[in-house]
């Protein structure tokens, strides 16, 4: 699958892992029922295997869990957040699609951005390294002369204060979801960045 990502630009899109596609319709369901009928799909889909490959057993080596790969302390907050998620079931694939998409929803929300794949861009920043980060950096991007609604070469280049591992890290994250992953998962949905 040939995928337009931006003037003159194009990619070859590979298929959707065989990890993926058992959770494809749950995931589809999930996000339209959180998001709308137009929830960028193909992003939850990429975040997914940015942050386990599918996997709802992984672990990681700081403590993060499931699918999704939430902290305990942020399954712990969303159970208490989301009437709908109190069971606080990271390792339940169920639970991992609803609670990513929701909290994603949940950032989103609370971020701006000049267009909706700036906007996701900051949501995946915030989902990955913190919502108060996303606003420091603004807040230094625009201190900098830097256009805050906008994250790719811009809010992207400042670091309020992270380890430069944890800087490059979340940098990298929403570029590898937006622009690698989501345009293997098309045919399931909508994406942000890309047509």
């Amino acid at each position: 699958m040939l995928v337009s990502c931006g003037p003159g630009i194009a990619v070859q899109a590979a298929e959707p892992p065989a990890a993926a596609k058992p959770y494809r319709a749950e995931l589809v369901r999930s996000a339209r029922a959180v998001w709308g009928m137009d929830a960028p799909v193909a992003d939850f889909a990429g975040q997914f295997q940015q942050e386990s490959g599918w996997n709802p057993d992984a672990r990681s080596p700081v403590g993060a869990q499931g699918m999704a790969q939430f902290m305990p302390s942020t399954a712990d907050w969303i159970s208490q957040q989301f009437p709908e998620l109190r069971s606080r079931e990271p390792f339940n694939p169920s639970w991992a699609i609803r609670a990513l998409v929701q909290y994603d929803q949940w950032l989103w929300q609370r971020v701006s951005g000049c267009d909706g794949c700036q906007r996701m861009a900051f949501t995946l920043s915030a989902y990955n390294g913190g919502l108060g980060w996303v606003n420091r950096d603004k807040k230094l991007a625009t201190q900098r002369g830097l256009d805050a609604g906008v994250w790719f070469d811009a809010v992207a280049t400042v670091n309020a204060g992270r380890s430069a591992a944890n800087w490059r890290e979340n940098r990298g994250y929403p570029q590898r979801i937006l622009y690698q992953n989501a345009p293997r998962y098309l045919s399931w949905g909508s994406a942000s960045c890309i047509r």
